[in-house]
């Protein structure tokens, strides 16, 4: 497991955007790009993947502790920093489709339509007797019941 898949699963485990990951690598006197950051995010075949050193690893790292924790003269609840982080986190826009849309409109719960003619059982097929492929067989093999 790379520095890049490390990152990028805390990333998503603390949902957090690549803003706040900024302010946390400023709190330990780091300074990186929103460019640089994406960079690291991307996947290793495009042609701007840039492979996440150890010390840029390092340095969000302790941030992440100061930003969670706090420091010894002004302590933090990690639970609240979370929480937080989770109350900003926006919900993904979910697609709307026109038929979901008239039923979100209506008061009236999903009805089937119903047809003009009732419904017939078709009459069950008569099937000739079944013909006995094989033969039936007794095997001798084994011990002998006595």
């Amino acid at each position: 497991m790379t520095n890049n898949d490390i990152f990028k699963k805390l990333r998503v485990a603390l949902m957090l955007r690549d803003d706040q990951i900024i302010e946390i690598m400023e709190l330990v006197d780091f300074r990186i790009s929103k460019s640089e950051l994406g960079a690291f995010f991307r996947d290793e075949s495009h042609e701007n993947y840039m492979e996440c050193g150890d010390q840029a690893l390092r340095n969000f790292l302790n941030g992440l502790v100061i930003h969670l924790r706090g420091t010894k003269e002004n302590p933090k609840n990690p639970m609240v920093e979370i929480n937080k982080n989770r109350a900003d986190a926006s919900p993904r826009e979910q697609k709307v489709f026109p038929r979901d849309e008239a039923a979100r409109k209506s008061d009236k719960p999903f009805e089937k339509p119903k047809s003009d003619k009732p419904f017939k059982k078709k009459p069950a097929k008569k099937s000739e007797p079944k013909i006995q492929v094989v033969e039936k067989v007794r095997f001798s093999n084994g011990k002998k019941k006595s």
